[in-house]
């Protein structure tokens, strides 16, 4: 078996895959100058992730399995994507540097965890992520947050929703989480109700593109919630076939971004790619909680958004069509940018990320007295 300098590792389930799958193209460009495996723990997980790239997969179920994996591959560098509790057994490898890279960049309580500490790395978007770990732990060596952006958002994916001579407005909201401290979800309190409000909005396509756990939620009224909007979306582009509106329930949302025009979200990742890639088009930040000032302090986007609550809602499709002409917030969002992503260009998070990596091979190999080969000399 041959030895990689990075392994991905990824403990969870298929329902939690999508965690990992945006970060296979950036690992594939990584994997030209390091090469890069992939360790899975789940046989199912294992079987989507073959299917969707060319890196090498390895599935380790049982930690004997892992341990004797790593023996062979003797990985440098270890990045994790999540907050996984199998991911201590990858950890307790001390022969290797780990680095925490998450899924994503958002306000949620759950991206800073006193987790963090056990990583040599944790790499963020920004000063905003920056801020949040200060703010939300103690005693955590701040060296170890490294400022790399969102390498996803260099991806540019083609888009998947036709075009329209419709402005078009993006609903996406976000899951319930796992525990009510980490449930920002407004399809089960407010979904069908902005649904609703978009669709009467004039010369208004909607599309509807859920957080993908939002689709397979047993939790009964986000299932609930969630088939009520899909009747409304689908009732809508019956009664009006011209008109676009759709549901899109698979796919990447990055994919979906560029053909529309205004989004409402929730707490989320979505929000704030939707900052870094649409900075000129109107952004809405749904409140389930009904709580302004706690928004404003740990939602700093939210800043430069209209909130959406229950006050909101029935003025919602004049505030729709109002933004539409008259976007009060776009300065705003052009300096929030800058806070949560250090005004990054296209492709200089992908850089950072190389870089930030690279350094890590270089220093594992520094701490285990392993020289790089010497360069070849070609001789004219």
């Amino acid at each position: 078996m041959q030895k990689v300098d990075v392994i991905a590792y990824f403990a969870d389930d298929a329902t939690r895959v999508y965690q990992l799958l945006q970060w296979l193209p950036v690992l594939e460009r990584l994997e030209e100058a390091h090469t890069v495996g992939l360790v899975l723990r789940e046989p199912e997980t294992a079987a989507i992730v073959r299917s969707r790239t060319r890196l090498a997969v390895h599935l380790a179920p049982a930690f004997p399995a892992l341990v004797d994996l790593y023996e062979r591959l003797d990985p440098k560098v270890a990045l994790y994507c999540n907050n996984s509790m199998r991911n201590f057994q990858s950890l307790l490898n001390g022969r290797i540097l780990h680095a925490h890279i998450n899924h994503g960049e958002s306000d949620k309580q759950s991206m800073v965890s006193n987790n963090a500490k056990a990583y040599d790395r944790v790499f963020v978007a920004g000063e905003a992520a920056v801020q949040r770990h200060h703010a939300g732990l103690m005693e955590l060596d701040e060296r170890r947050l490294v400022r790399i952006g969102r390498p996803q958002l260099d991806l540019r994916p083609a888009p998947v929703i036709a075009e329209s001579d419709r402005r078009t407005v993006l609903y996406a909201p976000t899951w319930e989480g796992d525990a009510e401290y980490n449930d920002y979800t407004s399809v089960d309190v407010f979904g069908p109700a902005i649904v609703r409000a978009v669709l009467a909005a004039p010369d208004v396509r909607l599309v509807y593109k859920p957080h993908p756990k939002v689709t397979t939620s047993q939790t009964p009224a986000i299932r609930d919630g969630h088939r009520m909007i899909l009747g409304l979306v689908a009732g809508a582009a019956s009664r009006d076939p011209d008109a676009g509106h759709v549901a899109v329930t698979q796919g990447d949302i990055l994919a979906v971004m560029p053909g529309c025009d205004a989004m409402i979200t929730d707490v989320s990742s979505v929000g704030l790619d939707w900052l870094y890639l649409r900075t000129d088009k109107p952004l809405f930040i749904t409140d389930r909680h009904h709580d302004a000032e706690r928004l404003r302090t740990e939602v700093p986007v939210s800043r430069c958004a209209d909130v959406v609550d229950s006050d909101v809602l029935p003025e919602l499709t004049r505030l729709i069509a109002d933004r539409l002409e008259h976007d009060e917030h776009r300065i705003a969002r052009a300096a929030m940018r800058h806070y949560y992503f250090d005004d990054l260009g296209v492709g200089e998070s992908t850089e950072r990320f190389l870089e930030a990596v690279g350094e890590l091979a270089a220093l594992r190999d520094e701490y285990l007295g392993v020289r790089p080969a010497p360069a070849e000399v070609v001789i004219a």
